[in-house]
């Protein structure tokens, strides 16, 4: 019998382990690799499932290789890095991209087609040192190839000395496509509240003309600011119109002539007309005209009740009394600044409030006629729901059954099948795009959404092509995900990004 000698027998062990990781090899190639894209699920999840396991504590940040999100049916890649926390995309009638920067204070113009910026807008006045304030939302005035107006938002400091006030405003530039620059500023409104959190900031025009723009609710009763009380419900007086007060814009979405002035057909709400369009938002960072030329929101709710809402004039929909249905489930309304001055001597504990030194209000007890339920949630659980049992680690609200909703857009081509008309919402947390299809009043889904591209990243906002054939997505820079394998991440896969999803259309 023939005898191997000790270095051959571990040359042959080595390479029959080294072939039994293959598989496992090729199995993360396929997830991620374009070429070879996967099917995603279109079935709908229990929150159970996606945000807790009884695996054991998934926090991870290490750095791994490029990886890209797929999808059966497209292509994809990577069309250009380097963003300094890009907000908003949109596809000019240019035929660029141009792409706010929230933290870079900037509009950067981009070539759709080889990812070259071929040009950087700086935004005078922008103020940026918190969370979520800087340069948020913009939008190209209809008649953009005439007037070459755009229309900016952005967070300002209104104090010329070293003390900060943080404010937001809207402002119109002209853009002089020779030049590549903006002049001729003109405030359409200004002295509009700005914080660190929650400060929303998209806007569209609607098929009337007018310009919408949403405002969250500043981020107050959570966090750093929890003994701030919520201003959603607040409405404006007579006087404080005429005063150009705005303090009560807070958790709104405005309608504006593009003049700044307030248009002849808005609501009357309480016995005032103002700019409130509607009322009671949370942070609504997606805003659409649908297939109708209706108004809709996407929304983050608390813990829970991420929503999708169907916008009426002058509709309250219930923040922060409601979060979600008014359903009495999970959500209750946990007012900390209603223990007042003793507010900031009390820990901010969230799941453990001390019930005889704060208020608790459960949704029922809301009873606003003009209370607009959502069109769907993401997602609503029952009131014994253990928000604890998680996997999360010190990342304990990206176990949350939320998504974090971060835009909201409307497909209108045929290219690719079965799409016209539905409404496409990337996510923060989930780090997905959610495909939803509305029923013909657009009061409800009219099917479980599909989801989509799911990843490791932030998906901030979107842009189609006019053929439509085309997705331009852009990616936070930085912050958490809920990791693919349980649990959460802060390594995200394509961060500062815009990444280019292509339908590969058989038939042509």
């Amino acid at each position: 019998m023939s005898k191997f000698s000790p270095n051959y027998v571990f040359r042959i062990v080595f390479v029959l382990l080294l072939m039994s990781t293959l598989p496992i090899l090729a199995i993360e190639v396929s997830l991620v690799s374009p070429a070879m894209a996967q099917n995603q699920s279109i079935t709908s999840i229990s929150p159970s499932s996606l945000f807790n396991s009884n695996d054991s504590e998934n926090t991870t940040s290490d750095n791994t290789a490029l990886k890209i999100p797929s999808q059966n049916g497209f292509n994809s890649s990577v069309l250009a890095t380097n963003f300094s926390e890009p907000l908003n995309i949109l596809y000019g009638p240019d035929g660029l991209l141009w792409v706010t920067e929230r933290v870079g204070k900037t509009i950067t113009i981009v070539d759709p087609i080889n990812g070259s910026k071929v040009n950087s807008i700086p935004i005078p006045e922008v103020h940026q040192s918190g969370g979520q304030d800087g340069l948020l939302g913009m939008a190209f005035d209809p008649n953009f190839n005439n007037n070459h107006h755009i229309y900016v938002a952005y967070t300002y400091d209104n104090d010329s000395s070293d003390q900060l006030e943080r404010l937001t405003k809207i402002t119109r530039f002209t853009y002089d496509p020779a030049s590549g620059t903006i002049d001729k500023p003109l405030d359409l409104i200004k002295g509009l509240q700005g914080s660190i959190d929650h400060n929303s900031g998209r806007m569209v025009f609607g098929n009337d003309g007018k310009l919408y723009y949403t405002i969250g609710d500043q981020g107050k009763n959570q966090l750093s600011l929890y003994c701030l009380n919520i201003e959603a419900q607040s409405l404006p007086t007579a006087e404080e119109v005429a005063d150009q007060n705005w303090t009560a814009y807070q958790g709104k979405v405005l309608r504006i002539n593009p003049d700044g002035s307030i248009p002849d057909d808005n609501p009357e709400i309480n016995g005032v007309q103002s700019h409130i369009f509607t009322y009671g938002h949370r942070n609504p960072q997606g805003l659409v005209v649908g297939p109708n030329g209706d108004l809709f929101v996407a929304e983050h709710g608390p813990n829970s009740d991420d929503e999708v809402n169907h916008l009426i004039a002058g509709g309250n929909y219930g923040w922060p009394y409601v979060a979600g249905y008014k359903d009495d489930q999970a959500y209750q309304y946990i007012n900390w600044s209603s223990a007042g001055n003793e507010c900031p001597k009390i820990k901010y504990e969230p799941l453990n409030p001390p019930i005889d030194k704060v208020t608790i209000t459960n949704e029922s007890a809301f009873n606003a006629a003009n209370f607009i339920s959502p069109v769907a949630t993401f997602y609503t659980v029952p009131a014994d729901y253990n928000f604890s049992e998680h996997n999360c680690g010190q990342l304990a609200y990206i176990c949350n059954p939320t998504v974090a909703p971060s835009s909201l857009d409307l497909y209108t081509s045929d290219y690719i099948p079965g799409w016209n008309g539905t409404l496409l919402m990337t996510t923060l947390k989930a780090g997905k795009i959610f495909q939803l299809s509305l029923d013909k009043n657009g009061t409800s889904l009219s099917k479980e959404p599909v989801e989509l591209f799911h990843s490791e990243n932030r998906y901030r906002d979107l842009a189609f092509s006019p053929d439509g054939s085309t997705l331009y997505v852009i990616t936070d820079s930085s912050g958490p995900a809920q990791a693919i394998g349980g649990g959460a991440t802060t390594n995200l896969w394509n961060p500062g990004s815009i990444l280019v999803f292509k339908y590969e259309d058989k038939t042509k």
